[in-house]
């Protein structure tokens, strides 16, 4: 998944599933600097309300 972390996975299954949890931390939970430290839904839904 990362670079310097490839794993093999056992069926492709458990990769699809893998993958799903990447995207899912991806666009919900990871944090940044320039998204003033929140999770980019929390940070979506905060300059909604702003305009």
């Amino acid at each position: 998944m990362y670079y310097g972390c490839e794993m093999e996975y056992p069926s492709f299954n458990a990769f699809a599933g893998a993958i799903e949890e990447y995207i899912n931390y991806y666009n919900d939970k990871r944090i940044q600097k320039k998204t003033k430290w929140m999770p980019p839904v929390k940070y979506r839904e905060a300059s909604m309300c702003l305009g």
